[in-house]
């Protein structure tokens, strides 16, 4: 048995190949065209965007077994790798011996070539990986995982696995999904009526996390570098193109850094791995530029050229009053700025990505370091362009007293974090850390447009298909 050699090997790395000699490829048809005398087949193995073409002699196979490969059929082919004299490949495979491990019902299959919505792709998400698109966002969200961990771990930081179930809400969103073993149509009561939460399985109510970064501030307090990379939940009602149910994040909590390391950390980051996606995934890259994003490689590299602007939340509004634009939310001093807002200091008036510190303490959430003025916090947000915000983060509060008095007023309750604020109590120390959504980043890195688009299987409101 000859061993598969990857569709990627062909194209890429050919030099390590022998002409004339047989090799064998598995993959999935793309296309199929020919006559009698020949028959081309462009196959595909998901290893890169690029497909391999097949050049079958006709008289040499069986023809029920030809007529049965369709678009979509999977197929093992040995065949003999030629330099190809076409133009747009390097190679071919003449094919000696096929196999067909699947046929796929050309009245049925629904990838045939053509264009197809990506609101239909979203229907057949178990099958849109196969589309050239597809396949193109999930190998940059792969290279862009394998590039978050060798950033932080490059850098002395320690990966920590933070709770998915939990009993807190770390931004007080309210918004949570429910985790409960209880029987919804026989629950146990308590004497007012209520429902009894002791008879669950935790013996409370608990949720799906909305952050890792409560827990993640614990461990910064002992490996002083830590990060976070899983999945997060929130039940809002939002659907929206920028908006997922589920979704993933990264947050970094670091021991003895203040906003500006914070913001150093957070731009130093960013444009690292904009620098590996153009290293790493060039041809995908170039694939989604031409079809749906004309500007998409230029805008990243742009990322690159330039230090972040960086200027207060106050100086921002300043800007925004003074723009003469119309926006469809008011700018005032107070008032948290939308995504249109933070566009448009972005794209038009900086033309570069924006970081904005020194929040209202009052739109902000409890654990954020106070000001000297009582009125502001030292949160900051990174602003991309098309995006909006796509990192959020703020120099943590050390204070025992402010820290309490905080979440006091912001109505979360002290049983409920007890622990966190023993940190406080036991060798507190000044600390940062932010969090940046993976599906904001692949937005970004990609060109796309809808959120549903960059993660395999979107969860939204009423949508939780495969």
């Amino acid at each position: 048995m000859i061993k598969r050699t990857p569709i990627i090997d062909i194209i890429k790395n050919s030099d390590k190949l022998v002409l004339n000699e047989e090799i064998n490829i598995k993959a999935w048809v793309r296309t199929k065209r020919g006559n009698k005398g020949i028959m081309f087949l462009a196959v595909n193995d998901g290893s890169i965007i690029h497909n391999a073409q097949i050049i079958i002699d006709v008289p040499n196979f069986d023809d029920a077994l030809l007529r049965s490969i369709t678009t979509g059929s999977c197929v093992s082919v040995n065949g003999i790798l030629k330099e190809s004299p076409a133009a747009g490949q390097s190679h071919e495979i003449h094919a000696t011996e096929i196999e067909l491990y699947g046929t796929a019902d050309p009245e049925k299959y629904p990838l045939q070539k053509k264009g197809h919505s990506m609101e239909f792709l979203r229907e057949i998400a178990h099958l849109r990986p196969r589309t050239n698109t597809f396949g193109a966002v999930y190998r940059i969200r792969h290279h862009m995982t394998f590039a978050i961990h060798k950033f932080f771990n490059d850098r002395g930081f320690f990966n920590v696995h933070t709770p998915i179930i939990t009993g807190s809400d770390a931004e007080g969103a309210g918004a949570m999904f429910r985790v409960t073993t209880l029987d919804m149509n026989n629950l146990p009561k308590t004497e007012d009526g209520k429902v009894d939460n002791s008879k669950d399985f935790f013996g409370r109510m608990v949720n799906l996390t909305v952050s890792g970064q409560l827990e993640a501030e614990l461990a910064a307090m002992a490996l002083t570098q830590v990060y976070t990379f899983g999945p997060t939940f929130r039940a809002e009602n939002s659907n929206t193109p920028r908006h997922l149910a589920e979704f993933w994040m990264i947050e970094p909590e670091v021991a003895f850094n203040d906003i500006n390391d914070n913001m150093d950390l957070a731009e130093d980051f960013i444009k690292y791995l904009v620098q590996y996606a153009l290293d790493n995934c060039m041809d995908d890259l170039e694939f989604l530029n031409k079809m749906y994003d004309k500007e998409l490689i230029e805008r990243l590299k742009a990322v690159n050229a330039e230090p972040f602007v960086r200027k207060t939340y106050t100086e921002a509004v300043e800007i925004l009053q003074q723009s003469g634009q119309k926006f469809e939310y008011p700018v005032d001093w107070g008032y948290d700025l939308q995504s249109e807002h933070e566009r448009y200091l972005v794209e038009k008036h900086f033309g570069k990505p924006v970081i904005l510190t020194d929040y209202p303490k009052a739109i902000k959430a409890f654990y954020m370091k106070q000001n000297e003025d009582g009125k502001t916090v030292r949160a900051m947000d990174v602003l991309f362009p098309k995006i909006g915000e796509i990192i959020g983060g703020s120099q943590r509060e050390d204070n025992l007293e402010k820290l309490s008095q905080w979440a006091k007023e912001q109505g979360v309750p002290e049983k409920d974090i007890w622990w966190y604020l023993d940190t406080r109590r036991f060798g507190s120390g000044p600390h940062s850390g932010f969090g940046l959504g993976f599906e904001r980043l692949i937005l970004f890195i990609t060109g796309m447009s809808n959120i549903r688009d960059v993660i395999p299987f979107p969860r939204t409101p009423h949508n939780a298909e495969f």
